[in-house]
Order: C-alpha cells, then structure tokens, then sequence
C-alpha cells in the first residue's frame, strides 16, 4: 500500500481517529509542522493499548504524546554527551598505549604485524586498516591539527588521527589487536576483552543515532552485552532464562556508562535523567511512568544502579 502525503489538518484527523484527544488544535498544527508527524507518531506505542497497538489509551492526548517526544530528545541528549566523554577517553587510552609500544606514524601504528595474525583475522585487519587510512585521509584535511602535522612534519601521529576518526572505526581497530593489547586496554576498565568489545559496538551504534535524532527509546541493538552482577543485584526478571531489561536496550547502556565513566560522572548522568523522569511524570496521566520506563527497558528500580560497585 503507498503512502501519499497528509496536510496538517488530515495528521491531525488521524491521530483523532485513533483516540488521541486533541487540546489545543493550533498548537498541534506548529508542532507537526515543526517536529514531523512521523517521528511525534513513532511514540504513539507508550499510550496505546496492549490489545491493540492502533488506538490510543482513554485520555491520552497529544500534549502527553508530544511530552514522550521531549523527554526521548533529552535522554537522547544526555545520553550523547556522556557517550562523546567515553569515546574521547578510549581514542586516548589507546593511542598512548600503542604510540608508547609501535611508535607514533602512520608506518607504525598501522602496520599490520602489530594486529591479531590468525588466518581468519587477517581480512577484517587489512579492511579495518583501509578503513582507517581513509579517514585520516579525507576527513583529516577538514582539521586543523591533522593539517598542522602532515604541513610541518610530514605524517600524522595517533593521538592526532583519532580524532578524525569514526567511533565506530575505533570499535573496529580495538577488536583487531593483539590479545595482550586489548587485555590492558580493557584493564584500565576493570572488564575483559569480550566485554569491551560489545561495549564499543553498543556505544557507537547508540552514539550514531544520537547524532542524527533518530528514536531512542525502543531502539535494540543486535548484540547483547553479557549477563552480570548488575542485572543480578536489580533483580531484574527473566523470561525464557533471558534478562528482560539490560541487554541490548538503552538500559544495557546505561550499565555500561555504569563502568566506563567516572564516579561524578555517573552520579550527574543519573540526576540528569531522573529529573527528566520526574518532568515526564508530571505531564503524563493516561499511562502509569513506569509502564513507560519498562517499555524502554528500565526497571522500577533503575535509581540503584549507581549504588553497585
């Protein structure tokens, strides 16, 4: 069936025709006009009912819709913010790490000797390398320091390049490196190998939609991240012998925030959210908050992940 275009007025009619109580009519025509129905639309599931997913729950409105929009726009942001601070630190731990053992120009740190030699490993390195050398090359000529370096020295050195580069090339290169040095990179975390590599994997990909304002709140991501004491000490439910939240949801990230970000940092991340949580709770009436926050895959007991050490 194809889709054709709708006016404001027929976007409006059909969020009625679903249930949605329309307040105030002028102001929902500016917000459709501004914010697109579609996106405004792709929340529609928070306050709906579980029998049936096109119509609206009693007394749902679109204020209260519209208020499920900001609120995924400020976790949304908050989230990112946080995510830059992860991404900054891992590009520094591992440029010092391996300027400090293979040397700081592009002959060295991206010398293929220096990556994981197993026959099957050898593609992925030679792909992520390619990779690599292709950024620095076109976005290095956008940046200033990478211009400093390559018109007074001549070359490039790591902690210099890996600004220009994606965090998700930066996933890619960590999962090619010698075992014995993913190990002390990950150790600086407390984690193993595994783990911080779905780690970086989870955090790019979020990281990518937070840049480009794409939904948050149902977003799932294809890899899960292990089962560990976080989910144990939540408590958090099973079905099917599986977590139902903190796997590969936007509470999975939150956990690992939990392990890669400072203290204060954390403890700012989670008064962040939680008072957009209490905005969001004293705009919504036709659903209980905590169906929302289930439905994005927080427990009712969220708060405690920062008391676990």
């Amino acid at each position: 069936m194809q889709k054709i275009f709708k006016t404001l007025d027929e976007q409006i009619e059909i969020l009625k025709s679903k249930g949605l109580e329309i307040t105030d009519y002028d102001k929902t025509k500016q917000i459709l006009f501004k914010e697109n129905y579609f996106f405004i639309n792709g929340y529609r599931h928070l306050l709906t009912s579980a029998n049936n997913n096109n119509k609206f729950v009693a007394g749902a409105t679109f204020d209260e819709l519209y208020a499920i929009f900001i609120f995924d726009r400020r976790i949304r942001n908050i989230l990112f913010k946080n995510i830059l601070i992860i991404e900054n630190n891992i590009k520094s731990i591992i440029s010092y790490q391996l300027s400090k053992k293979y040397g700081y120009k592009e002959k060295d740190y991206l010398n293929p000797k220096h990556f994981r030699y197993e026959s099957f490993k050898l593609s992925q390195v030679n792909d992520v390398i390619n990779k690599m050398k292709r950024q620095i090359r076109l976005n290095g000529k956008q940046h200033s320091a990478t211009k400093h370096y390559i018109s007074n020295y001549g070359y490039i050195p790591l902690w210099v390049s890996v600004k220009v580069l994606s965090f998700g090339i930066i996933s890619e290169f960590y999962s090619i490196l010698k075992y014995e040095d993913q190990d002390e990179i990950a150790g600086f975390y407390r984690i193993s190998i595994g783990e911080l590599n779905i780690y970086l994997y989870l955090l790019s990909n979020y990281r990518n939609l937070c840049a480009h304002e794409d939904i948050l709140y149902d977003h799932i991501t294809q890899r899960s991240i292990p089962d560990n004491r976080f989910h144990q000490f939540l408590n958090i439910p099973k079905v099917d012998d599986e977590y139902i939240f903190g796997k590969n949801d936007l509470f999975a990230v939150l956990i690992i925030l939990k392990q890669m970000l400072g203290h204060n940092e954390f403890h700012d991340l989670i008064n962040e959210i939680g008072y957009e949580i209490d905005i969001l709770d004293g705009k919504i009436n036709s659903v209980d908050t905590n169906s929302i926050l289930n439905k994005i895959g927080f427990p009712d007991n969220w708060r405690e992940l920062e008391n676990i050490d």
